[in-house]
């Protein structure tokens, strides 16, 4: 394989680029070399949002504490990545359809589908909003007025050009964007340093109490992006070779992780060097700090971002909608036409404030994902491969060969969505409500599934 092979998909025609695969399987002739998954995953690695993410972990803990959240964030995406990585590429489904045959039925997935299509939504909403940010601090033009909506809204057409033929739109973008992003992150911290202080790690300190609170705030965070990151590099690596090993599965994780931290901690550095002169609410926002160190070309810094990041979450939307609605009717109208119901949706909630309940938002998905991401992979890697109630192999998605409805899955999301969405009306502390869903949920599946001996993998027999 050539050096230039390694970084580009295989040959498909337009209707294969276009669809993705997004109700199908993947197949093997159409798989994806490792350096080539990897370059398209830059556009996330390198999101605005980690720039606030990084901020906030400092703002809440500090340094060294920081680095707890952190490393978990880092050890854990690498190992949930690396396994639904590994159990996606064998299958050559994504999460979605994987979903109908592992513990949640053909119209059972719909629900998990619709739960995944949630995140897309907000990313989607959260880095067009920064744009909209930017745009403000510059020109002046209110966030929430009807110019600042209709900014949103024409960026996001936009970027639906960028990704309508999927992977390989993709793999395009991020061939030039990746060097343009380098380039201008460098040209901020050369203005950052020419500029101000530059607060090196001894002074990335807490903003309030930095206690077993914050720690833990910090901590549920950190518990959200380490499931989603590991959960959305499987869109892209269900295209990796079947035959994949987790070597080559972690190695994808890896290589997209070092350039994301790279960015969380350069997001810890820009929030405390600017927080004193301009307050953490600006400091933690990339709007705000690229606008100030670079002036219009802060602006295009960011908007060129953010294009980078969203065609990721238009498409990673699409795959996860397309597999729902089918799940659910048999409607295919194809994958690029559920874009524009990602776009619609952020457009809509762009212009009703939506971004202001954060917390909220964050609280109820991480929830939600982590729960069904955990039940998926204790059924593939305990109910089927090592307790052998089910095949391990070539798992059935298609309607008719599996149940509609696996009331293992759904009951196990029920009852753990339940005693998580406690902590969320505050019953218990909400920092710890993701973590106790994410481990009863894959606790209550793998006992009702072994207590059924794993009968609802299968249609009901009719006699």
């Amino acid at each position: 394989m050539s050096r230039r092979s390694a970084f580009r998909g295989p040959e498909a025609s337009l209707d294969e680029q276009i669809e993705s695969y997004s109700v199908e399987r993947v197949p093997d002739d159409k798989r994806w070399p490792i350096p080539a998954i990897s370059l398209v995953l830059l556009g996330n690695a390198t999101a605005m949002f980690f720039f606030s993410f990084g901020a906030q972990q400092t703002f809440l803990v500090g340094w060294p504490k920081m680095l707890i959240p952190i490393g978990y964030f880092f050890i854990g995406a690498i190992v949930i990545g690396a396994l639904t990585m590994r159990m996606t590429s064998r299958e050559g489904l994504s999460q979605g359809l994987i979903s109908r045959g592992l513990g949640f039925g053909s119209r059972g997935a719909a629900i998990a589908s619709f739960i995944y299509a949630l995140n897309f939504i907000y990313y989607f909403l959260f880095e067009g909003t920064i744009v909209s940010h930017a745009l403000a601090y510059y020109f002046d033009i209110p966030i929430d007025s009807i110019a600042g909506i209709g900014i949103f809204a024409l960026i996001g057409l936009v970027t639906i050009a960028f990704v309508w033929r999927g992977m390989y739109a993709m793999s395009a973008l991020q061939t030039w964007g990746f060097p343009l992003f380098v380039g201008l992150m460098v040209w901020a911290l050369i203005s950052l340093g020419s500029k101000h202080d530059v607060a090196g790690p001894g002074a990335w300190e807490a903003t309030g109490l930095s206690g077993g609170a914050a720690l833990m705030t910090a901590m549920s965070f950190a518990n959200g992006q380490m499931i989603f990151q590991g959960l959305m590099a499987t869109d892209y690596g269900r295209f990796a070779s079947r035959h994949i090993r987790y070597r080559g599965t972690g190695t994808i994780m890896f290589l997209e992780l070092v350039p994301m931290f790279t960015i969380i901690f350069l997001g810890a550095m820009l929030g405390s060097t600017l927080i004193g002169e301009f307050g953490a609410e600006k400091a933690q926002d990339p709007g705000f700090v690229f606008v100030h160190l670079m002036g219009l070309a802060g602006v295009a810094f960011v908007v060129i971002t953010q294009i980078r990041i969203n065609v990721m979450n238009l498409y990673g939307g699409s795959i996860t909608l397309a597999s729902g609605v089918d799940a659910v009717s048999g409607y295919r109208p194809g994958r690029p036409w559920w874009m524009f119901a990602i776009w619609l949706f952020g457009v809509i909630f762009y212009a009703t404030n939506v971004i202001n309940h954060l917390g909220t938002f964050l609280a109820i998905t991480g929830v939600l994902t982590n729960t069904w991401v955990l039940i998926l992979l204790a059924d593939y890697f305990v109910c089927r491969r090592w307790l052998g109630l089910g095949r391990s192999e070539d798992i059935e998605f298609r309607e008719g060969e599996v149940r509609e409805w696996n009331p293992c899955g759904l009951t196990s999301l029920a009852v753990a969505v339940g005693i998580g969405a406690l902590g969320i009306f505050e019953v218990y502390p909400t920092y710890y409500a993701s973590f106790i869903a994410m481990f009863v949920g894959p606790i209550i599946h793998v006992a009702l599934t072994t207590a059924t001996k794993g009968r609802y993998y299968t249609p009901a027999v009719t006699r």
